[in-house]
């Protein structure tokens, strides 16, 4: 029964199409974001400019109910399709650079910048068009299977783009990316769109059909209290598991780009294990209890994670950290699709804005350690997320904690 609840969703066609497509990006996107952040502190040795990087992929965000509303109105597929032909296109653009020698850390920071500004909407995209494409009866599954092509992205992409960025160069690595990039920008031409169609177009404006989206996410308040807490991991947990690990990597733990590889992939096999198991109990969870004890488990391992002093107990805890996050995510971003319908898209959108608390987190973060260390800052970061978390459970408890409730629907 187990196998059959995660293979469900590829009885679908579109999702034998959009799993793979996933998949070739996110490991693109996963190696092109090692491979620089390290390749900017090795350039600059600062801690400031290599957190400036990370806060520049997700510039994005501020946009990205923008996307969503494209999405509804043009089709989800169509506006992955086009987002991932910019992927590649600026991948290339790197990637001659590289070969002819002329790349500078400035090149890096605006076509970061660019790149930014599109990449964190893929994420909702994805996540809409499965809702689009898949019968309720295999939604849950259908996300826990999506959620592993990110997370075996940061498991194998991250270690192949450190051994290729080690043994063959920038030049060579971003060759393989820029490859990835194309191969999911094809497949994801075979994606099937919406089962069930709303024509946006002709309706409504652009911003009524923002309003008419916040509207929705106002009144209804288990999507509400996902969306803070969605911001408040990513201002205080995602900076430690994400921009600051070659800062980690290198100065805590004192190990090379091989060792940061490592890392990356510990704590992404820990979130690919979630993501598994969400896969195979999809249909018995109770996803706003899980969401929120799930990210108090996040917390947790990340204290732990601070207090440890070398790589190997480093990455075991970061494999209990990540397998904590996606249990808490995944449920997530169920509960916000989840009878969102003709929304689907600027739902995603507003829940990529709360992404914009991950580049706030991350300078944040920069700022303080030059001050106080890393120590201390990891640990006021933890302990301010739990305090939060608890508030927002305590606030919304009527939507998010009864298992009647329709956020823990099954």
């Amino acid at each position: 029964m187990a196998s059959s609840s995660l293979l469900a969703p590829f009885r679908i066609r579109s999702f034998r199409f959009q799993y793979p497509a996933d998949l070739l990006t996110s490991w693109g996107s996963e190696m092109e974001t090692l491979i620089l952040g390290w390749y900017i502190l090795a350039e600059t040795g600062s801690v400031l400019l290599l957190t400036l990087f990370g806060s520049l992929q997700y510039f994005g965000t501020l946009v990205a109910p923008v996307f969503g509303m494209a999405g509804d109105r043009l089709g989800h597929r169509a506006v992955l399709c086009a987002m991932r032909a910019s992927y590649a296109a600026l991948a290339l653009l790197l990637m001659v650079l590289a070969y002819t020698a002329v790349l500078r850390p400035l090149h890096v920071f605006v076509i970061a910048a660019l790149a930014g500004l599109v990449r964190p909407s893929d994420l909702a995209m994805r996540s809409a068009l499965v809702a689009d494409t898949m019968p309720a009866d295999r939604f849950v599954s259908a996300m826990g299977a999506s959620r592993t092509t990110s997370d075996s992205a940061r498991t194998v992409g991250s270690l192949a783009g450190a051994g290729l960025f080690a043994a063959l160069g920038l030049g060579t690595a971003y060759a393989a990316i820029t490859g990835f990039y194309i191969g999911g920008f094809l497949l994801t031409l075979g994606v099937g769109t919406a089962r069930n169609t709303v024509n946006l177009v002709a309706r409504n404006s652009l911003w009524r059909d923002l309003r008419e989206g916040l509207a929705y996410l106002w009144d209804t308040p288990s999507s509400l209290a996902a969306l803070w807490l969605a911001f408040l991991v990513n201002l205080t947990a995602y900076p430690l598991t994400s921009g600051l690990l070659p800062y980690i990597a290198r100065d805590i733990y004192h190990v090379d780009q091989t060792g940061l590889g490592t890392l990356i992939a510990s704590f992404a096999f820990g979130s690919l294990m979630g993501s598994v198991l969400i896969g195979i109990i999809g249909r018995s969870i109770r996803p706003a209890r899980m969401m929120i004890v799930f990210a108090i488990a996040w917390y947790a391992m990340l204290l732990v994670f601070v207090r440890v002093n070398d790589p190997t107990s480093g990455s075991l805890t970061l494999i209990g950290a990540g397998l904590a996050q996606s249990l808490s995510l995944v449920p997530m971003s169920a509960l916000l699709l989840h009878g969102a319908g003709a929304y689907r898209g600027r739902v995603m959108g507003m829940r990529m804005l709360a992404i914009y608390g991950l580049p706030i987190g991350l300078l944040g973060a920069g700022a303080l350690i030059d001050r106080i260390g890393f120590a201390p800052t990891a640990t006021l970061y933890c302990t301010v997320g739990i305090a939060i978390t608890l508030l927002i459970a305590l606030r919304w408890r009527a939507a998010l904690w009864p298992l009647h409730a329709p956020a823990n629907a099954r």
